[in-house]
């Protein structure tokens, strides 16, 4: 109300309510709409559905308000600490004549806005099939070149490269030099792959940085890269930041390690192991071996024994024995016939001797000069069959003798292994056979061979 004093000029008097109005209006003149960062503090949701908060950084905070209308449509919910950014309109609450903020939009700021791109770009590419086991590569359990895709002065690649050294040191290594953080990293790692697949020098690449934030790490969660490790044909190991990290390139990896040097392991033989290896398989050889040669040992003097009970000489030796024990028996048969005929002939003198005739004594003569003549005949007979059968049974016996077929003029041929040979194809040029004669034997060189 204006009141006229005397000796006052007149008064323009404000109210509370019409100053904190005015200052409203002011500030929403003054200031457009502004997009603010800061940290949630103090936030109250009541049934009413609208939300009130202060937002705050460092050093200042201001009190915030988000209707109703605006909050649903939002995809997250907020909660105390959270840093985000928000839309708004700076203005006065007057009933309290407080400074606020009429917030319209919000956003997720820093790591949170991040893990939500990340979460959104895991869940579409594994919709995708791209981080299906059935895509990913087996890793080549002996590698002869490794490929390293990182940043040459990080200590990643020392890390690698010392496990490499320690676990296999004849592996080649290819570095393929990139960028790990920053904007342009994500092209120059797609770069260092593409560029690993078009040489076609390694069998395995490791993709690898250390440990960050999620912001340091975030090359690795952008979708070209993760499209260009499946894109490759060498297969590809992760080895990023720390055993807790995750990114979308170690979803789409042939193969993710925990660690830069976890992965250097993942991708390399152990030479300790391999040694270790090697020297149970020698000892197994050598008990294999010895056990094989002994068997080879006992065949062999089965062999020579049964060689021995065939052996042409021991079978000749047995027909010449059986030979002269059934010319033995041939004498004694005779001996006996001739025993027998003189006693026949004993008693019919005898009996000659009592009776005295002439005429009987005469044709007993002749009688008995005829049994003999017969007699000696049938001796000569039994006595020149034995001698055909037994000379029948000597020539059998050398017709069969090896040693008389070399008497003919043939020969014995065999190679180095002393296998015989008996077709041409079973020698070549320049190959040493031994030739085995009658008397002697021959070591000779083939000069040609014909198959005709």
């Amino acid at each position: 109300m204006a009141a006229v004093i005397e000796g006052f000029q007149e008064r323009d008097i404000y109210t509370v309510s019409r100053l904190n109005r005015e200052v409203k209006w002011l500030l929403a003149d003054s200031f457009p709409r502004l997009w603010i960062e800061g940290e949630i503090s103090n936030l109250s949701q009541p049934s009413s559905g609208h939300w009130y908060f202060t937002l705050k950084d460092n050093e200042a905070q201001v009190r915030c308000a988000m209707f109703r209308r605006q909050n649903r449509i939002l995809d997250f919910t907020p909660e105390n600490g959270m840093q985000v950014m928000v839309r708004a309109q700076v203005g006065l609450y007057e009933s309290r004549g407080e400074f606020q903020l009429i917030v319209e939009t919000m956003e997720e700021a820093g790591d949170g806005a991040l893990r939500r791109a990340f979460e959104a770009l895991k869940k579409r590419l594994e919709a995708e099939g791209l981080f299906s086991s059935k895509v990913k590569r087996p890793i080549p359990p002996w590698p002869e070149r490794i490929g390293i895709v990182t940043s040459p002065t990080g200590a990643a690649i020392r890390d690698v490269l010392t496990v490499l050294k320690r676990r296999f040191p004849a592996l080649e290594i290819v570095i393929y030099p990139c960028k790990v953080q920053g904007g342009e990293a994500k092209l120059e790692i797609v770069r260092a792959i593409e560029q690993a697949n078009q040489h076609q020098h390694c069998d395995v690449l490791i993709l690898t940085r250390g440990g960050g934030s999620l912001e340091d790490l975030w090359p690795f969660n952008e979708e070209i890269v993760a499209r260009a490790i499946r894109a490759s044909d060498i297969p590809v190991v992760t080895g990023i930041g720390h055993e807790i990290d995750f990114t979308i390139a170690d979803f789409s990896a042939d193969l993710r390690a925990p660690t830069p040097s976890a992965a250097a392991e993942a991708v390399s033989p152990d030479v300790m192991a391999l040694w270790q290896r090697l020297s149970t398989l020698d000892a197994r050889l050598q008990n294999w071996m010895g056990h094989q040669l002994k068997q080879a040992q006992r065949q062999f003097l089965w062999l020579e024994q049964r060689l021995m009970r065939l052996h042409p000489a021991r079978l000749l030796a047995e027909k010449m024995q059986r030979l002269d024990d059934l010319e033995a028996r041939m004498k004694r048969a005779q001996a006996a016939v001739i025993q027998s005929q003189c006693q026949r002939l004993g008693t019919r003198m005898a009996r000659l001797n009592r009776h005295h005739p002439s005429t009987r004594l005469d044709q007993a003569t002749a009688s008995v000069i005829q049994w003999t003549s017969r007699l000696n005949q049938a001796i000569a007979h039994r006595i020149e069959t034995g001698k055909m059968r037994l000379a029948e049974m000597g020539r059998t016996l050398e017709a069969v003798s090896p040693l008389a077929t070399l008497d003919r003029g043939y020969a014995i041929v065999t190679n180095q292994k002393k296998k015989v040979i008996t077709q041409s194809h079973q020698v070549q040029s320049g190959d040493e056979i031994g030739i085995r004669l009658a008397q002697g034997r021959l070591k000779c060189e083939v000069k040609e061979v014909h198959h005709d």
